[in-house]
């Protein structure tokens, strides 16, 4: 348990870097039981639609299988809901005694950077595993408040069958609290809508596309072209809420009442109590003005991984049934808050087609963004898209760089090294 009353407790020191690097390679127990143990056509709706997505690929059992797929497949994110751990059982002695305490407890946490690759779409009935593990930390000074702490981990996904589904590579950027108290960059809080302008993101929704079952040839796409743009917002706490039906809890394990109470006797930390001095999860902030502001916000805000969703379906209806999105890097510069608008916008910057493995691959490279009612950035990203070809045929699905789990950590440990010590 972690003694609060330490004068250590939520500052950054060099020790706590050097407990966190000899984690780097280490498998991390999966503690919370992922929202879907496996793929359902439920759990492909709700997850779709609390994104705002009804692309009937996800959501139509029988427009699915009319598609080269054969059945309803996944949007790419679905991943976020799914993983029973896949670390070794029992955890090595020395293993636990690693991984015992968080370095960084009682530091704020920001997720900053998330890339993903895709190597194979899940289909009904597919479980996922999944092995955790960290493969990086740096010390870095940065405006979000002081001398940080960038942790990086990697997730990575194979289906029941033990092939290869994805990986996730997730930097979060720890703070300490003061330092984040006093914070100036991000006091702007959103304003009243007036009718105009609410008529205008209405009309966008009117306007948004869907490339569906139509193919997008790799010839028909030039250096320059803009992808379909897509509006989200106003965001609403209402929004966060239909989010978490399709998404899980993710942080806090799901239950209420005396299910809450069964994990905040294991996890009191997860618990701070609120104005009433009563124990809720830390999750709050999302959802609750009042939490963001103990932590110097000015009310709450959205989840990175919503925002990568987002970016995932500016993505897919543009790409089409027929397209694969191999690779996608999603950074969050500014936070989203309630009552924010979210434009996204992108456009091709590359096209490259070569021999891979006997067949022509033909990709797509793409830069995109949400952009808020202010004008400002919140999170950049780019991804590799896979088209069909005219002259070369259907996409043929990337091969991840290993045929097991533990040979892609190898793998990823191998090539992150010098990032990594």
């Amino acid at each position: 348990m972690t003694d609060t009353n330490d004068p250590l407790f939520g500052v950054l020191t060099d020790e706590a870097f050097e407990r966190s690097r000899t984690r780097i390679g280490v498998p991390q127990p999966l503690v919370t039981p992922p929202h879907n143990l496996e793929v359902s056509r439920d759990g492909l709706r709700h997850f779709a639609n609390g994104y705002g997505d009804d692309n009937p690929l996800f959501c139509d059992e029988g427009y699915a299988a009319r598609t080269r797929w054969g059945g309803l497949i996944n949007p790419p994110a679905l991943l976020y809901t799914m993983g029973e751990d896949a670390s070794p059982r029992p955890v090595p002695p020395e293993n636990k005694a690693l991984l015992r305490g968080d370095p960084f407890a009682g530091l704020g946490s920001y997720q900053a950077v998330m890339e993903f690759e895709w190597w194979r779409p899940l289909m009904i009935g597919d479980r996922l595993m999944c092995l955790r593990a960290q493969v990086g930390v740096a010390d870095k000074r940065s405006d979000f408040g002081g001398r940080t702490a960038h942790v990086t981990h990697d997730f990575i996904y194979a289906n029941q069958r033990g092939e290869l589904h994805a990986i996730r590579r997730g930097t979060w950027i720890n703070a300490e609290r003061h330092t984040s108290r006093e914070r100036k960059k991000e006091r702007e809080e959103p304003e009243p809508y007036t009718a105009e302008q609410l008529a205008e993101i209405d009309a966008a929704y009117e306007a948004e596309t869907r490339r569906g079952a139509e193919p997008r040839y790799f010839e028909d796409v030039e250096i320059g072209d803009a992808l379909d743009p897509k509006v989200k917002g106003p965001l609403r706490t209402t929004d966060i809420i239909v989010w978490h039906l399709g998404w899980g809890m993710q942080l806090t394990p799901p239950g209420g009442f005396r299910l809450s109470y069964l994990i905040r006797k294991k996890a009191p930390g997860l618990f701070p109590p609120n104005r009433l001095n009563i124990p809720d999860t830390v999750q709050r902030l999302h959802w609750e003005p009042e939490r963001a502001q103990e932590l110097g916000l000015p009310t709450s805000y959205d989840y990175g991984g919503l925002r990568e969703t987002w970016l995932c379906h500016l993505l897919t209806d543009w790409m089409g049934d027929d397209g694969w999105l191999w690779k996608m890097e999603c950074q969050h510069r500014r936070f989203n808050f309630i009552g924010d608008t979210s434009w996204l916008s992108g456009e091709v910057v590359d096209k490259v087609q070569g021999e891979v493995d006997g067949a022509v691959r033909s990709e797509v490279h793409v830069e995109m963004r949400c952009t808020n009612q202010r004008g400002a950035v919140t999170s950049p990203g780019k991804a590799v898209v896979l088209l069909p070809s005219r002259e070369h045929g259907d996409v043929v699905l990337p091969r991840a760089p290993a045929s097991t789990v533990q040979g892609m950590l190898e793998h990823e440990i191998e090539r992150l090294r010098p990032e990594a010590i």
